[in-house]
This record gives C-alpha cells, sequence and structure tokens, in this order.
C-alpha cells in the first residue's frame, strides 16, 4: 500500500461492539457463526440449483444467482475475522488486508443494490407486461447487466477504498465495527479525514439511493397496477409475494441511509447502535433473501425435492 510509508500503523483491530462486555462474547460469536452458517448453506443451495439445473437458467433466477453469489464473498470476507474477535480474542487485521476488505465491502454493497434493482425491474416487466415479457428481459439481457453492474460496483468501490488509503494512519488502530469501511477507518486518520468520510459518503449515497427510487417507481407502478386487477387470483399470489420482497429491501436500506444520515449529523453517539445497524442492514439480509425470494418460490422448492429424492434414493 503506497500510503504505508506516511503510516506508522502495521495493523487494525476490530472492536465489534465498542460497549459489550466480555461475559456477551461467547454469545455475540456462537450467534453470528450460527447467522454465517445459514447465510453459506440458503445461498450455497440456490447457487448449486440455478447453475446445474437448466431449466432454473431464466432471468429471474439468473438476477438471483449473482445475488446469491455476492453475499456468500461478503460474508466470508468479513465474517470469520469478528467471529474470530469474539470467539478467540482475535481481531487484528494488517493494514493491507484491511483496505482490501474495505475494497470487497463498498463493491459487493453496492453491487447488492443494483441487484435488488434489476430484481425489481424484472418483476415489473413480469406484472404489469407479462405478454411482452420474454421480448424485453432475456437470459442475454440480464448477463450483460449483471456483468456492467459487477464492473460498475467495482469501480466504486475502488474510489471509496482509494479515499481512505489517502489519509496517513500513525496513531490508533481500533476500529469501533465488525469490518474495515471507509468511515470507521478514516476517523482513525492522524490528518482531517472530514474531505474523505464526506466524499465517500455522496459516492454511497449516489450507489444506493439512485437504485432505491428505481425500486420505489417501479413498485409504484406495480401496486397500480395490482389495484386494478385486484380479483385476479395472480394478482393476488404477485401481491404477497412482493410483500415479502419489500420486508427485504427495507431490511438492505432502511438501516443503510439511517448509519449514513446518523454518521454525518451524529445527534446521538452511541457506537454500539451505530454497529448494531451495520450488522442489521449488511448480514440480516444476507440469509433471509434466499430464503424469501428463493427457497420459497415454488419452482425452486420443487427442484430441491426432486434433487434430495434422487440423493435419498441413491443411499439406500
Amino acid at each position: 500500500m503506497a500510503n504505508q510509508t506516511r503510516s506508522s500503523v502495521n495493523e487494525f483491530v476490530l472492536l465489534g461492539f465498542p460497549g459489550l462486555g466480555e461475559k456477551f462474547f461467547l454469545v455475540v460469536s456462537i450467534t453470528i457463526f450460527f447467522l454465517y452458517n445459514v447465510s453459506l448453506f440458503a445461498n450455497g443451495i440456490v447457487l448449486v440449483l440455478i447453475i446445474m439445473r437448466h431449466h432454473l437458467h431464466l432471468p429471474m433466477y439468473l438476477i438471483l444467482a449473482n445475488l446469491a453469489f455476492s453475499d456468500l464473498l461478503f460474508d466470508t470476507l468479513t465474517l470469520p475475522k469478528i467471529i474470530a474477535k469474539y470467539w478467540f480474542g482475535d481481531g487484528s487485521l494488517s493494514f493491507s488486508f484491511c483496505f482490501i476488505q474495505m475494497f470487497f465491502v463498498h463493491f459487493l454493497a453496492t453491487l447488492d443494490s443494483l441487484i435488488i434493482m434489476l430484481m425489481a425491474i424484472d418483476r415489473y416487466v413480469a406484472i404489469c407486461k407479462p405478454l411482452r415479457y420474454h421480448t424485453i428481459i432475456s437470459n442475454r439481457l440480464v448477463i450483460i447487466l449483471c456483468l456492467l453492474f459487477w464492473l460498475f460496483a467495482a469501480i466504486i468501490g475502488l474510489v471509496i477504498t482509494t479515499l481512505g488509503l489517502w489519509l496517513p494512519y500513525c496513531g490508533p488502530n481500533r476500529i469501533k465495527s465488525c469490518f474495515c469501511s471507509l468511515t470507521p477507518v478514516a476517523v482513525l486518520s492522524c490528518a482531517d479525514s472530514g474531505w474523505a468520510r464526506r466524499s465517500g459518503f455522496v459516492i454511497a449515497l449516489f450507489a444506493h439511493v439512485s437504485p432505491l427510487s428505481f425500486i420505489v417507481f417501479s413498485y409504484i407502478i406495480v401496486l397500480a397496477r395490482m389495484r386494478s386487477m385486484w380479483r385476479s387470483e395472480n394478482m393476488q399470489k404477485a401481491f404477497y409475494t412482493c410483500i415479502t420482497h419489500w420486508f427485504v429491501i427495507g431490511l438492505y436500506f432502511i438501516p443503510r441511509l439511517a448509519v449514513y444520515t446518523y454518521n454525518q449529523v451524529q445527534l446521538i453517539p452511541n457506537a454500539d447502535l451505530n454497529v448494531l445497524l451495520i450488522c442489521l442492514y449488511t448480514f440480516a439480509p444476507h440469509f433471509t433473501s434466499p430464503i424469501i425470494f428463493c427457497l420459497r418460490t415454488e419452482e425452486i422448492k420443487k427442484t430441491l425435492r426432486v434433487v434430495l429424492s434422487r440423493m435419498t434414493t441413491k443411499e439406500y
């Protein structure tokens, strides 16, 4: 890292929840370990089923596969270290790995927003223009858009990480968070980091609010469409499906925007509340989205039953 010549800090230490007593460490580590395994298991099942089963190679499932892979990657790069911090007391990260983690945190968080936006657009076309769905949404289009989103999100992650790398670090190295991200790391700088945190805030706000505006707009139109055709059984099913989608979307965006605003205004400076909200919008959607978006989908459930049935038959 180029700015290590200006920094005397060789490693950072994750504090997780700064005000948490040691008697709660084991409970927290077991809880995080359990949620990590649920996320790995649920997202892994979804990803393997979509890859291995040709009849699931449809636009909606390709979108879900990208979301599952992104969440798997995010959790694997962040959760093991915070589990080790609470389980074994090992919360240290090397200077380089902290900024590598920071890149992936902002990269994959931006990617999730874009993928969820694409999912909302897919539902909008499926509900509002069902007869034209296959002419508008194709596998080729989804693959191209997903590749562009991965590239764009990587650029956002690189820009935000560069803002942190430009700062010198020569004093405190204890990060009040569960992983390295720009704001909790930048406040440790021995130079004025206000410009970096404000710039990161503006970039992150653009990266998340822009997709959110498309999501809200598309679902407003979807709701209007459902209202006009409420007596249709298909529309009622679509409405109940959308409710579960809105739960995940709200869980992902509302605490995130609250934290972004809180970090700028800091009306109630509570580090533990800040970390709790970060964990809520970061990790909770990772184990709820595969269950809500995929494992409750009839086609996925049917495919999973067939696979489990074949596996059971082979055993006997």
